[in-house]
C-alpha cells in the first residue's frame, strides 16, 4: 500500500512558488536514507553535460526542471491516473558527478544507479546530456539485455567524435549495443531527422537490426500506428525509455543544445509518452534540457510534463 509520506505537497497547502523545490513536490530521500528501501520509483537528477559537443548547458537542466515541476499536480487530466497513490515516489537528489573528469563521472553515475537497483527502485532521471544514459544502462542491465524505446531527432549511434573520442552524447547507444547492455532487435528510435555527416549511424542500425522510424514515416503513419509497432518491438520484457527533448520541434522546446526543425509539437510529445502504456519500463530518462537557451523555463516545464506522463505509465503498471 502506498505510504502517505510519499505524497507530494499540494498547492492548496503550500503555494507553488514557495518551499524547497523537489521533483513534483515529492519528499526528498537520500541515497543512504533507510527509507530508500520503501521507494518504488525514484526521480533523480544527473546534472552533467561533459558529453556535449556544441552548445553546453544541460548540466543545469535538473535544477530548472525541479523548479518548474512544482506545477505538476496529483492527477493526470487525460488518463485519470494518480501515480502518487499507486507507487511510493520520491526525489532521490542528484548524482554527485565530477564536472572536471568524464570517466570519473561515468563511474559515479553507474555506482549511484547500482544502489537504486539493489534497493529495488525504478529510476526516472532528468539529465544532463544524452551520454548520461550509458552509465545508467550499465547499472541496470542484468543477465538479459534491455529493450529500448528512444524518442529523439538523432540516433546517437556514432562510433566516435573528433578522431577517437568514444564517449559523447552522440555515441551512448552504440556503446550500449557493443557492451551487450541493449538488445538491438528490441530497440526502436523514433523521430530521427535533420542533416547528417554521413550514413555511418544508420548503417550501424541496419547491420544490428535496430528499427529507425524517421520523422517522415512518423508523420505519414501517425502516432498510434508508430507506437503500436514500438510496443511490439520491445515486447513484454524489461525496457528502458529514453526521451531527448530535441525530439520535439524547437518552436515548442527551444531550450536544447542540438535542435532540429520539423519535429512534433508539445501535444504530440505528451501523447507518445502516454502511449507507452503496456511497456515493461525498467527505468527512463528525459535529457538535453538546456536552460541557457530557454531561461523562461518553457522547455523545462514540457520536460517535466513528459516525465509525469512516463511516471504515470510506470506507476500504473507497478501492481502496487
Amino acid at each position: 500500500m502506498n505510504n502517505s509520506f510519499f505524497h507530494p505537497v499540494s498547492g492548496f497547502d503550500l503555494p507553488r512558488f514557495s518551499g524547497i523545490p523537489t521533483f513534483m513536490r515529492l519528499p526528498h530521500v537520500g541515497i543512504e536514507d533507510a527509507r530508500l528501501n520503501d521507494v518504488q520509483i525514484g526521480l533523480v537528477g544527473t546534472p552533467w553535460d561533459s558529453g556535449t559537443t556544441n552548445r553546453p548547458g544541460p548540466r543545469h537542466g535538473p535544477r530548472q526542471m525541479r523548479d518548474m515541476s512544482t506545477m505538476i499536480r496529483a492527477e493526470n487530466g487525460a488518463t485519470g491516473v494518480r501515480p502518487f497513490e499507486l507507487s511510493n515516489c520520491a526525489d532521490l537528489g542528484d548524482v554527485p558527478i565530477n564536472p572536471a573528469d568524464l570517466n570519473d563521472s561515468i563511474s559515479r553515475i553507474t555506482d549511484f544507479f547500482e544502489k537504486l537497483c539493489v534497493a529495488g527502485v525504478r529510476p526516472l532521471t532528468a539529465g544532463g546530456d544524452h551520454l548520461c544514459s550509458l552509465p545508467i544502462l550499465r547499472a541496470m542491465a542484468g543477465a538479459e539485455p534491455l529493450g529500448l524505446i528512444q524518442f529523439d531527432s538523432h540516433t546517437d549511434l556514432f562510433h566516435s567524435y573528433f578522431n577517437g573520442s568514444m564517449y559523447t552524447h552522440g555515441t551512448p547507444f552504440r556503446r550500449a549495443v557493443e557492451e551487450g547492455l541493449l538488445d538491438p532487435h528490441r530497440m526502436v528510435q523514433i523521430g530521427i531527422r535533420g542533416t547528417t555527416y554521413d550514413r555511418e549511424d544508420r548503417d550501424f542500425a541496419k547491420s544490428e537490426g535496430i528499427r529507425l522510424i524517421e520523422i517522415d514515416e512518423f508523420r505519414a503513419r501517425g502516432l498510434e500506428d508508430v507506437m503500436d509497432e514500438a510496443r511490439d518491438i520491445v515486447g513484454h520484457r524489461s525496457t528502458y525509455v529514453t526521451y531527448d527533448i530535441d525530439f520535439v520541434d524547437p518552436a515548442f522546446a527551444p531550450g536544447t543544445g542540438t535542435p532540429e526543425v520539423g519535429g512534433p509539437n508539445s501535444y504530440e510529445a505528451l501523447q507518445v509518452a502516454r502511449m507507452l502504456q503496456g511497456v515493461n519500463i525498467a527505468g527512463a530518462d528525459l535529457v538535453e534540457v538546456s536552460p541557457p537557451f530557454d531561461p523562461s523555463g518553457g522547455t523545462a516545464y514540457l520536460g517535466v510534463s513528459i516525465m509525469f506522463e512516463i511516471l504515470c505509465v510506470m506507476a500504473d503498471s507497478s501492481g502496487s
